[in-house]
């Protein structure tokens, strides 16, 4: 017996599974934002320091848990509906690799529960500079996936595929710059706002 789906069903799982894929992606994005703040947060003064951490535990558990995992399962079951209105996409290689993409996406969303849990029990050794270089992981794997939903089994290789790779670390090195300088910066003013001896 085969499933018989209404016509606009397609349509429906389409709509809300880019809707699931964009929240999760912003809760992803963000998540890992409020973890090198929390992770910063070590640099402040008692009572500040802790008044800091309190506040990004909460923030990040409210992200994780009404933003970030609802927008997990939004875009994994409308997936599901979408292969089971299209099943012949099972056989095909660009939807293997999109599906072993995604499930580093769902590795990636689970660590990042781990580290919460870490930042919330004091027991995070990540430093700030390495979570903003795991912050860059998803926009890769986002590019690649689209890429694949796009492209199918035209997936370019030639100059304009190195361009969008060179440009997605581009981006990512520019946002490690800028938060270097940033931090050297900062020092330097506060190396310039301590009177002599």
């Amino acid at each position: 017996m085969t499933l018989t789906l209404p016509p606009e069903a397609y349509l429906w799982f389409k709509t809300l599974h880019i809707v699931g894929v964009v929240v999760w992606f912003a809760g992803l994005f963000y998540l890992v934002r409020l973890f090198i703040y929390h992770v910063e947060a070590e640099e402040e003064e008692s009572p500040v320091r802790e008044a800091f951490k309190a506040q990004y535990a909460v923030m990040e558990r409210r992200l994780a848990n009404i933003i970030t995992t609802p927008g997990l399962i939004l875009t994994v079951t409308m997936a599901a509906g979408l292969l089971i209105a299209q099943p012949s996409w099972l056989q095909q290689g660009w939807m293997h690799a999109k599906l072993g993409f995604v499930g580093l996406l769902v590795a990636y969303h689970v660590f990042c529960y781990r580290l919460m849990g870490q930042l919330q029990a004091g027991s995070c050794q990540w430093s700030g500079r390495q979570l903003r270089a795991l912050n860059e992981l998803p926009t890769l794997l986002l590019v690649l996936v689209v890429m694949l939903v796009v492209f199918k089994t035209q997936f370019p290789t030639g100059a304009a595929t190195w361009l969008t790779v060179g440009l997605v670390v581009f981006m990512a090195g520019t946002i490690q710059f800028y938060a270097r300088w940033r931090r050297l910066r900062e020092a330097a003013l506060a190396q310039e706002s301590v009177p002599d001896a």
